[in-house]
């Protein structure tokens, strides 16, 4: 018989102190010591686990005696029978003896004491170490941490496969006061069973150290219950802290929520002044009597202060009495940070917030780059002040150690009450980055993110891994062939992964979260147009056909097309939530302080994007272009000072361009992206040049200058960009033939380009509006397509025989893969123009990493329009000794300035040295 078959037919009986029976024996010095520890240094006497190897006979009769009064289960003598404890008592090297030991004297005393009517169970007792994984031990620095995550787990791995060696019937972690502690502690105990081929249950008993009903940590009880909701658990009580009385409010919380047995052994009340307990069985009995009169329990024993005593009252109280009949599964997904969040149906929605993000917030980014971290942490207080319910953290840059960052960030909003409250969704794409993380919070949080773009083993891998840490998580609908813009391929994507992770890796749905990708809309690129809609359309079937699900994604990627006008894409992120909530979105990394709501937009405005959302003109893209300059003009004459309803300026600019200079006119032309004078005014431009390319040269590249200039400084709208490059080609159209009529040199194809998103990066949309605008500039493009290795890109190279190479990326690790390609390119001799490109890279990366391992050109690209502007001057002769000079010197200073600003920074252990004393020390 096991455990498992028992407690569904009666309240099993757990016994009682093992310090309180240790200390009635009245042990000298000399009882904690044998041969080996005779000339051990220091005292052992208090070291209650030693005694299991020292006074095997003496631990042997308390279990017995516990057996006696009428105890079900016991537990072993191994609360301290771990490395980390036995520190203290310099017996690191006896810790697994000590755990071995207890097990088999628990077994042995069980094992003489069961009858097949009566079987008795030994549960190995595994304690919390007197360390904390979420809290720092030095108030001045709230980063700091006696113990790592990993340290738990090895000495909890080794503790656990001692006592499953020594033959227990259950893993008892108990007295857990840290819930980081005890999530290390479960993820060994599931590792050392897998290993072991053994299946036990796992049981958890918390402590409340405050009648507020927390943990030491600050968790509540149902915060608690969140954050190992996805672990296998038998059984969950409350232990020490309290007597009876004062528990009771606590386990009647505990057992109205949680979906599991549940077990109480409290305190024979609050000890006295001297430290002694005052309750007797007699004086507990009565308040246990409501524990089992109540249904409150499964597993009924005593903690510190009890005997066997009170172990034999209870059982007589427990004898033909209900057990607890435990309450069902959750049907939603529970979330936590010190509090829970139970995502029913009821929240609607889930606003993750956005800001502490290093690669979407400039201002998040400096902060942490100048170890500024009581500002970061006041935009984190913000963000959850301002409504966010979950918390985004990425720390991706390439200039920054992001696991170290992760973990120091992490670290101290744990000692933030009013930010740790909520759950933290880690961002990131790098799995070590992820791992550091899971290591530092003890609530339940959400990865962010998975997929199959590397396979299913690797998908696999992480999912499991992600269990190991009790996470619910983000799966992007990216496969080996790219990311799903298609509502076919999402669908596609999405059911696949949910087959793998609640089939293969025994995933409960509920932990799963889909993005199905919020791409740009808008931008001026046709296939693009439909990808909102797309997205909204592939929400229903997922939580309809795939059960259990949530749905989540990246909002503010939607109007990337219109950064700089805050309106507009205040207004898109809330019409594309008012349709994509309605089919069952209920996860969103958005901004928590916008302002603007569905309801709150003009209703002639509300058809415009609603269009443009929707998919449901062709031109509905023109229409919000329109409204976004309108928007953005009465936003400047609002600032100027100019009445809001007075659009004389507007006309007057639109009458007077027509008479500006030749050269201007055609500036403007381009910047506009107004084709219909384009004939008109290029023909007399013929006029005045001497060659036809001369005007591409001259005033149209400077057009095009002046349309990257305001599109870097978000005075101009992706689609406006790609408005602006067709304009371009038109006027280069109109040109080609007086070009090739000239039979001038190169005028015919400036260039031929290759562009590839580089390995390990699925991400092509940026990309893919670089080779539309340089393929409107008249190159040759040549693309790749996603997740390119780099032999393959020197392969091509050098069979196209190349003018430029574009590689793009989005994500952090791309950047480590840009450096590998630059330095492969550089192996095979090649001195071929590299452009880079992508969301996380930087010039200052640019300077620092890629630069320095190549001999030809690196450029960064700010953005989409300034690569054609970058390869006319690569590519010129005359004009290349000069911009490599200027590249060279920008490069030069960015990393004088960088090294001089590391030097400035002392180590922390100099800074606390020049720390301000107030006082002599």
């Amino acid at each position: 018989m096991k455990i498992q078959d028992i407690i569904k037919q009666r309240i099993m009986i757990l016994d009682g102190a093992l310090g309180t029976m240790i200390q009635d024996y009245n042990l000298e010095e000399k009882d904690f010591r044998n041969a080996a520890l005779a000339h051990h240094k220091g005292q052992l006497k208090g070291n209650n686990d030693v005694l299991n190897i020292t006074r095997p006979d003496l631990i042997l009769d308390i279990h017995r005696r516990y057996l006696a009064a009428g105890a079900d289960l016991i537990e072993t003598n191994t609360f301290s029978s771990q490395i980390i404890s036995q520190a203290d008592y310099q017996l690191e090297h006896l810790s697994r003896s000590m755990a071995l030991a207890g097990a088999k004297l628990a077994r042995k005393a069980a094992d003489e004491f069961s009858t097949p009517q009566w079987p008795r169970f030994v549960c190995g007792s595994v304690g919390p170490t007197n360390k904390t994984c979420s809290m720092s031990p030095d108030v001045s620095d709230a980063a700091a941490r006696d113990i790592t995550y990993d340290q738990l787990f090895d000495a909890y791995r080794e503790q656990v496969s001692a006592l499953i060696e020594g033959g227990v019937d259950a893993i008892l972690i108990e007295t857990i006061f840290d819930t980081l502690n005890a999530k290390a502690a479960i993820d060994a105990t599931i590792t050392e069973m897998q290993t072991q081929g053994v299946d036990l249950p796992i049981m958890l008993s918390m402590t409340v150290s405050d009648l507020a009903g927390r943990t030491l940590s600050g968790q509540t009880i149902e915060g608690f219950l969140a954050s190992i909701s996805s672990y296998p658990i038998f059984s969950v009580g409350l232990n020490c802290s309290f007597g009876a009385d004062q528990m009771k409010p606590f386990l009647k919380e505990l057992a109205s929520k949680a979906p599991y047995y549940i077990s109480a052994y409290p305190n024979a009340g609050l000890p006295n002044t001297m430290g002694q307990y005052d309750e007797t069985a007699e004086s507990t009995s009565p308040q246990i009597a409501q524990f089992i009169n109540e249904g409150l329990v499964n597993i009924i024993g005593g903690c510190c202060g009890t005997d066997d005593k009170f172990i034999a009252s209870y059982a007589a109280l427990a004898k033909g009495k209900t057990p607890h009949v435990v309450v069902s599964k959750p049907t939603s997904l529970w979330l936590s940070g010190l509090e829970m969040l139970n995502v029913t149906p009821e929240v609607n929605f889930v606003n993750v917030g956005e800001r502490c993000n290093v690669a979407g917030s400039k201002k998040f980014l400096r902060l942490i780059k100048e170890g500024l971290y009581d500002e970061a942490i006041s935009i984190a207080r913000k963000q959850v002040t301002d409504g966010a319910l979950v918390l985004d953290i990425n720390m991706d840059d390439g200039l920054l150690d992001a696991e170290k960052e992760m973990t120091t960030f992490l670290n101290m909003i744990a000692a933030e009450p009013d930010i740790a409250r909520v759950p933290i969704m880690i961002d990131s794409s790098k799995w070590e980055v992820i791992m550091a993380g899971l290591k530092c919070v003890q609530g339940k949080c959400i990865v962010n993110s998975i997929s199959l773009k590397e396979g299913e083993e690797l998908f696999i891998e992480h999912a499991r891994a992600l269990k190991r840490f009790g996470a619910a998580c983000v799966v992007m609908c990216f496969d080996e062939q790219g990311q799903a813009t298609t509502f076919e391929r999402r669908i596609e994507i999405a059911q696949r992964a949910y087959r793998i992770l609640t089939q293969e890796v025994g995933m409960n749905p509920l932990d799963i979260i889909f993005d199905p990708n919020i791409l740009a809309i808008a931008t001026g690129i046709e296939e693009h147009d439909n990808y909102a809609h797309e997205f909204i359309r592939s929400i229903g079937w997922i939580r309809k056909n795939l059960p259990g699900t949530h749905i989540s994604g990246g909002v503010s990627n939607l109007s990337f097309s219109f950064r700089g006008n805050n309106y507009i894409r205040e207004a898109m992120h809330a019409v594309f939530l008012y349709h994509a909530i309605n089919e069952g979105m209920d996860f969103g990394i958005v901004n928590p302080s916008s302002k603007i709501t569905y309801s709150d937009i003009p209703t002639d405005e509300l058809e415009i994007i609603e269009d443009v959302i929707l998919n449901r003109k062709p031109n509905a893209a023109e229409a919000l272009i329109e409204l976004a300059n309108k928007k953005k003009e009465e936003e400047e004459r609002r600032k100027a000072g100019i009445a809001s309803g007075d659009c004389s300026v507007q006309k007057q600019e639109e009458e007077e361009w027509r008479s500006l200079e030749l050269d201007e006119r055609l500036k403007y032309a381009l910047r506009k992206g107004i084709g219909d004078h384009l004939d008109e005014d290029l023909h007399l431009a013929l006029a005045h040049f001497p060659h036809a390319v001369d005007i591409i040269e001259g005033p149209l590249m400077a057009g095009m200058n002046e349309v990257g200039e305001l599109f870097g400084a978000g005075k101009m709208f992706l689609p406006q960009v790609v408005k602006t490059a067709r304009t371009m080609k038109q006027a280069v159209a109109i040109l080609q033939p007086y070009i090739e009529k000239e039979k001038k040199v190169g005028a015919t194809k400036a260039g031929k380009v290759i562009l590839a998103t580089v390995k390990g990066d699925v991400h092509d949309i940026g990309k893919n509006i670089v080779a539309v605008v340089m393929a409107c500039n008249n190159y040759e493009v040549i693309d790749l397509g996603v997740m390119v290795p780099a032999e393959q890109i020197i392969k091509k190279a050098i069979e196209e025989k190349a003018d430029i190479i574009g590689l793009s990326g989005l994500i952090t690790p791309s950047l480590e893969e840009m450096i590998n390609v630059a330095q492969e390119m550089e192996k095979a001799g090649l001195d071929i123009p590299i452009m880079i490109g992508g969301a996380t890279t930087s010039q200052l990366h640019v300077a620092l990493k890629i630069a320095p391992v190549y001999g030809g050109p690196v450029v960064w690209m700010k953005d989409a329009s300034q690569n054609s502007l970058a390869a006319a001057r690569l590519l010129n002769k005359s004009e290349e000794p000069a911009y490599m000079n200027e590249l060279n010197d920008k490069y030069e200073s960015l990393r004088a300035s960088y090294q001089d600003k590391q030097q400035k920074l002392l180590p922390i252990e100099e800074a606390r040295k020049n720390r301000l004393r107030l006082f002599d020390d």
